[in-house]
């Protein structure tokens, strides 16, 4: 039976949401780490499904991919110490990478699966713009598929403008708007504990192959040195 995600993950995520303060967080610290183990574990039944289709995360170790429950608040005005999530990125290049991946997001209420570019730099956002803008016929025959339209939203911050080096009658021109390119796929509590959700986030994550190919062809048609220092960082 494949690792799944336990209702007492939830239960905790819950509860912290309710008691974000150190005090709580030190008192229920094993309920804490029994539920990161949990989630690590159901990780790597993911990845390992995943390797099957992507080998680019074959033998990716799930800690790698797991991001941290403390919040950086050195610059946030958020004063509660603690996210209220575990979010997992799937990339080979591991979780700081710029390229188009799958990540993993489990939320009481709040969980979803999502792939794509995120927070990218503007010469990365740019190719990938300009590939949208050159080979929209390709593009379209991705996103317009009857598999993607039921399973995705393509999600993230907009200009109220064409971005400078486009035409506004460009026929992307709603794409081209985007800052981020990232497709979601909202899940619910009953799903994300379910013995079936490793098998879900794989079909999922699948089912984004061919638009993280897009987007990461655009960077990877860069220039050699520019690329070979994008994929060193």
């Amino acid at each position: 039976m494949p690792n799944t995600i336990k209702t007492e993950t939830l239960g905790f995520l819950r509860s912290l949401r309710s008691h974000n303060n150190r005090e709580w967080f030190i008192r229920n610290k094993q309920k804490y780490l029994a539920a990161k183990e949990n989630f690590i574990l159901f990780v790597q039944t993911v990845l390992d499904e995943v390797s099957k289709f992507d080998e680019s995360v074959a033998g990716t170790e799930a800690s790698t991919t797991v991001y941290r429950l403390y919040r950086d608040m050195r610059f946030s005005r958020d004063p509660t110490p603690y996210k209220t999530n575990f979010g997992a990125s799937l990339t080979g290049k591991g979780k700081e990478s710029p390229l188009a991946g799958y990540y993993l997001h489990v939320e009481p209420g709040s969980s979803f699966l999502a792939g794509g570019v995120y927070m990218s730099e503007p010469w990365q956002l740019a190719a990938i713009r300009e590939r949208i803008s050159e080979r929209a016929e390709e593009f379209l025959s991705i996103v317009n598929t009857r598999a993607f339209k039921k399973d995705f939203v393509i999600d993230g911050d907009k200009l109220s403008r064409v971005p400078q080096g486009f035409s506004k009658s460009d026929q992307m021109a709603d794409y081209l708007k985007f800052k981020q390119l990232v497709v979601l796929r909202s899940l619910d509590d009953k799903e994300v504990v379910s013995k079936d959700f490793a098998a879900t986030c794989a079909r999922v994550f699948r089912l984004m192959v061919p638009y993280n190919g897009f987007m990461n062809r655009a960077v990877l048609g860069l220039a050699p040195v520019v690329r070979g220092i994008f994929l060193e960082r």
